[in-house]
């Protein structure tokens, strides 16, 4: 995500780098870099004028801290107004109040706007509420279909109606609601590939019909400043609230969170990082300008910790870590746990610090794959004692994890040699430990 963007960014901080102050001289080639970098990002042009003027205004006015460096100083300007021109400090939040409260979503077809729905209403599920799913979408019967699975899969009932008439469907869907005690109706409308009149008068018409208090349009990042576009329609005719951006886990370029807010006046609010289906989190332009710029997302990463991973096992599982008494059982656990976070791509790039150029993460997922077959193929008593593992033995478990004794050899190698060290520094103590570390690129 953000990959392309970064590396440009970074080179034009990298020109800032040494120079003893900010100058109009050494700023000229950095600006220029910054603007080049969002242009290719596919920002609005217009978007990049303002938004570069005003970094080179403030970047001008401003004196070093003592602190920093020059470029660190530039890093800093670019970040706050990159926060600003996202939607400030603080998530754009939804609006409910009314009993129930209606949510419509509208959008091109291809976005994931159905996806989206279930997500939603899997996330005001886990959070105590009612959920009831609309599936209004009758031009596309695959839609109600796919809408149908999600609602089982997240365990949320769904109103389908006569899956003909839109208006119809939502006419009883707001009766149906009233009597089953839904608090919250999520809308999933009819999409098209383009816009078109029969399309935007359809939605109008739901909109007066069920009066909602929020009206998401789901974006796709991929389609750049085609998806800017369409939402700057979309809102000019339905007063929108807000954004759900899809497919930010792809090779999204940047330009659609960076420039929708300005052209629109209105914020995202969600952020959709994958098919998944919990895969949906709320959208912090701080946070988001911290992957930009290659700064990393350690809050983000820490509640998806808290979220994902099991934390009385995670802390017992550390505790036999330090004590070198875990075995290849407790291993595949801590693999399996790991998994949950996402791709090792996706975690790397919340951590701060850990430079991406150069990187070639495919082979630690790769890695990680072979080490979690091989384990997957012993018995119980092989990765509780690893020492009963004979030539024969291992010939069995290469069969059946498709590796070679020499993968094997050399997890067992690999996993005695981390038992000594995690051993050693629990004898050393924490704080001991944390002394003799080698300094982090990273502050933890």
């Amino acid at each position: 995500m953000f990959d392309n963007l970064q590396q440009k960014l970074n080179t034009a901080f990298k020109n800032l780098s040494g120079k003893g102050k900010i100058s109009e001289k050494n700023i000229k080639e950095a600006v220029r870099d910054v603007k080049m970098s969002l242009l290719e990002a596919d920002v609005n042009y217009k978007v990049v004028k303002a938004f570069i003027e005003e970094v080179k205004e403030e970047a001008m006015g401003v004196k070093v801290m003592e602190s920093l460096s020059p470029d660190q100083e530039f890093i800093r300007v670019v970040r706050d107004k990159l926060i600003a021109l996202m939607g400030g400090e603080k998530p754009a939040k939804i609006e409910l109040s009314a009993n129930p409260a209606y949510i419509m979503l509208a959008g091109l077809q291809g976005a994931g706007k159905t996806t989206s729905a279930a997500k939603l209403a899997k996330m005001f599920k886990e959070k105590g509420k009612k959920p009831l799913l609309v599936a209004a979408d009758v031009y596309r019967p695959a839609a109600i279909d796919q809408l149908v699975q999600l609602s089982e899969q997240i365990g949320v009932s769904i109103f389908t109606g006569d899956k003909k008439d839109a208006r119809k469907i939502v006419k009883d869907a707001k009766n149906f609601a009233e009597k089953n005690l839904h608090d919250i109706v999520i809308v999933d409308t009819a999409g098209r590939l383009h816009i078109d009149e029969n399309m935007m008068n359809e939605v109008e018409d739901v909109k007066k019909i069920i009066n909602p208090e929020e009206i998401l349009m789901v974006v796709d990042s991929m389609m750049g400043q085609d998806s800017v576009n369409a939402a700057k329609e979309f809102n000019d005719r339905l007063e929108i609230t807000g954004f759900i951006v899809t497919k930010l886990d792809g090779d999204s370029r940047g330009g659609v969170i960076i420039s929708i807010k300005n052209i629109t006046g209105k914020p995202i609010k969600f952020a959709a990082l994958g098919e998944k289906i919990e895969a949906l989190e709320p959208f912090f332009p701080d946070r988001y300008a911290g992957r930009i710029l290659g700064m990393g997302d350690i809050l983000s990463l820490i509640e998806k910790v808290e979220k994902d991973v099991d934390q009385k096992k995670a802390e017992e599982e550390a505790e036999k870590f330090m004590k070198g008494k875990f075995d290849l059982e407790d291993f595949l656990a801590q693999l399996k746990q790991l998994k949950k976070l996402g791709p090792l791509g996706k975690v790397m790039e919340m951590i701060p610090g850990v430079p991406k150029e150069g990187m070639d993460l495919s082979k630690g997922e790769s890695e990680m794959k072979r080490m979690e077959a091989i384990i997957s193929s012993m018995t119980s008593k092989e990765r509780r004692k690893p020492d009963i593992l004979t030539f024969s033995r291992k010939k069995r478990i290469a069969a059946g994890s498709g590796t070679t004794l020499q993968d094997i050899n050399k997890l067992l190698k690999s996993f005695e040699q981390l038992k000594k060290t995690m051993k050693h520094f629990g004898k050393m103590g924490k704080r001991k430990m944390m002394k003799n570390m080698p300094d982090l690129p990273f502050k933890m």
